[in-house]
C-alpha cells in the first residue's frame, strides 16, 4: 500500500479576507493565488504535487472562532465509507458527501464525539 498523508488539506477561516491574505503573505514571504469556489473566496498557500497545503477562506460558514484551522482528513478510497463508520461510532454528519470538482474529488464534514468539526476528503 502506498504511503498516505492523514491530513489532505487545511482551511483557516477569516473575517477580513484582504487583511488575512496580507498577513500570511507577509509572515511567510509568499504570494497567494486567489479564487472563488462555490461562493467562497479562497487564497491558497503555495503547494506542490504530493505536499499537503491549504487556504485562507472567506464566506458564509467560515467564521473564525479561535478554535483553529479546519483539517481535511484522508478518507480514500471513498468518503462514504468513513461517513458510515463515523455515524456508527457516535459522530454526526453535518455536510454529506459533496463534489468539489471532477479533478479534485469529494468532501464531507462531520462532528466527532468530542464536538470537533472535521472535514473528510476522498478522490471518489
Amino acid at each position: 500500500m502506498p504511503a498516505m498523508n492523514m491530513i489532505n488539506w487545511f482551511e483557516i477561516a477569516v473575517s477580513d479576507f484582504d487583511r488575512a491574505k496580507k498577513f500570511y503573505e507577509t509572515i511567510f514571504d509568499i504570494q497567494m493565488s486567489v479564487t472563488e469556489i462555490q461562493g467562497y473566496k479562497m487564497a491558497f498557500f503555495p503547494n506542490e504535487a504530493g505536499i499537503v497545503s491549504g487556504a485562507i477562506c472567506y464566506g458564509e460558514g467560515y467564521i473564525p472562532s479561535g478554535a483553529g484551522a479546519l483539517l481535511y482528513l484522508n478518507a480514500n478510497p471513498d468518503v462514504n465509507l468513513v461517513l458510515d463508520r463515523a455515524t456508527a461510532a457516535g459522530g454526526r454528519i453535518i455536510v454529506p458527501k459533496t463534489l468539489i470538482g471532477e479533478d479534485t474529488g469529494y468532501y464531507a464534514f462531520i462532528v466527532d464525539t468530542e464536538g470537533n468539526r472535521i472535514a473528510l476528503h476522498s478522490e471518489r
